[in-house]
């Protein structure tokens, strides 16, 4: 293998939150063994198939799905003129260096283990993980759940590993809470899928401390197409975090992901994103949960980078006493369109859902919140509260809501706060004659604004979501 080159690339840190967008802007040379080319065909599924040394019936599925994506066109109602940017012709759908993930830091190779140490990995297993899974560009480079959760019956391991190793649990909920056809990246993500994690708690099984993936793109004109499927039984309790980064080039990359939760009677699931793409990644993601009786599922989000982010987390009140919530930060710099939101489905009596989703428009940045509750007629009891803050920093910042609440009957309840504000010069004038820099009277002005959602992040994240990073802000006020 060739000595690993180091590129190092100059790039703007991220201007109001404490989360430095540079962290994750390097790369490595890395020889994969495994390369299905460029372009997207019937060929590129099947090699990719062919390589995870798949069962026929996971081919067929594939196949469908990709002629399913073939057949639907590109989403006209949301933010067209980004997607037409998207060359799929020209995006590498798998890379890998192997199939098998390593169980120790000391075997994964040298490349990729100086990609996630540099991100910090190990020392976050070391200091409070559960387990944690490691994949690079296609696969799974790393993959460990410590011995104490293991006992338990808990799994965590990468969706290639689940499909070959767990199939009686693993088949009969996959793609049964996002179908094939749902849209048409879900579509995508069913015909080339590959990574992701695969997780089962047993009934009662509580688990103490999170479990985290961190998905890292590291070739250029590359698609990342995780699958993600975590399954809480019957009163157990999971908290899955997952972190992602990539360097930024000049070319457009793709990241189009399907998460599927399943929360039975009385379980609990949180599932919590820090999403640090660099700012030529269009991330298009489709996450979906299913919380049955007395079950609860909370989505914490918060969307710093990317080109274009389309992420909508969902929760279908299946059960009754069901209760959904999501928390949602998103942040849009010059060049960015943080296009996020949440989906609450009720469909059962005395269910619950919360939507609380805190957006800031920088420079030319646009934030847009798409959001969609529905509560059926023949339903009683159902409760739904929705607020969407946007905070807009320049006069040129951009931002939208679309709220869609449809409740129908008169025994259900809902709500729906929004508001939208600017940083005013008067405040900055005012906190400067303090001794305060703009910079820092900026990051104080933001940091207030988002300080009852960054209290919802695990503490690490909490810490990192409010370290603002006092640096100049010339001409960001006005």
């Amino acid at each position: 293998m060739k000595p690993p080159t180091e590129i190092e690339a100059a790039a703007t840190e991220n201007p109001v939150v404490g989360i430095d967008q540079t962290k994750g802007d390097f790369q490595y040379n890395v020889d994969y063994a495994f390369d299905a080319g460029t372009g997207l065909n019937e060929d590129t599924v099947r090699y990719i198939s062919s390589v995870k040394k798949e069962e026929p019936w996971i081919l067929d599925f594939r196949l469908k799905a990709l002629q399913t994506f073939l057949a639907k066109p590109m989403p006209t109602h949301w933010a067209t003129k980004d997607l037409e940017n998207i060359n799929f012709d020209k995006i590498r759908y798998y890379l890998s260096q192997g199939q098998k993930p390593k169980r120790t830091w000391d075997e994964v190779p040298d490349d990729i283990k100086k990609t996630f140490e540099r991100l910090g990995i190990p020392e976050q297993e070391r200091k409070f993980l559960a387990g944690v899974e490691a994949q690079f560009d296609s696969e799974a480079a790393y993959s460990n759940i410590k011995d104490i959760v293991a006992k338990q019956g808990v799994i965590f391991c990468n969706s290639t590993e689940g499909l070959r190793e767990h199939p009686e649990i693993f088949r009969k909920f996959f793609g049964k809470v996002i179908p094939t056809g749902d849209n048409k990246f879900s579509a995508l993500n069913s015909a080339v899928f590959s990574g992701g994690s695969f997780i089962y708690v047993p009934p009662g099984v509580k688990v103490a401390q999170p479990l985290q993936a961190y998905f890292r793109i590291n070739a250029e004109n590359f698609g990342q197409f995780e699958r993600t499927l975590i399954i809480a039984d019957e009163g157990s309790e999971v908290v899955y975090m997952e972190g992602c980064t990539a360097p930024k080039f000049s070319t457009s990359t793709l990241h189009s992901a399907v998460v599927e939760l399943v929360a039975l009677k009385g379980a609990k699931i949180q599932y919590i994103t820090v999403q640090n793409w660099a700012n030529n990644v269009f991330n298009l993601v489709t996450k979906r949960a299913v919380a049955h009786e007395d079950a609860e599922v909370k989505w914490i989000d918060c969307n710093i980078g990317s080109r274009l982010t389309m992420k909508y987390p969902g929760v279908v009140l299946k059960g009754k006493r069901a209760r959904g919530e999501v928390i949602s930060i998103a942040l849009a710099n010059d060049g960015q369109h943080q296009d996020t939101g949440a989906k609450m489905i009720h469909a059962a009596d005395d269910t619950t859902s919360v939507v609380v989703s805190k957006s800031i428009s920088v420079g030319q940045g646009r934030s847009t919140y798409r959001g969609q509750v529905h509560i059926p007629k023949h339903l009683k009891g159902c409760k739904n509260n929705t607020e969407c803050d946007a905070l807009l920093i320049n006069t040129n910042s951009r931002t939208d809501t679309y709220p869609a609440i449809s409740v129908r009957g008169d025994k259900n309840a809902t709500q729906h706060e929004a508001s939208v504000s600017k940083v005013s010069e008067d405040m900055i004038f005012y906190m400067q004659q303090r001794g305060l820099t703009e910079a820092q009277a900026m990051s104080l002005a933001v940091n207030g604004f988002i300080n009852d959602l960054a209290r919802q992040f695990p503490m690490e994240y909490s810490v990192e979501l409010k370290r603002l990073i006092d640096l100049e802000m010339e001409g960001s006020v006005g």
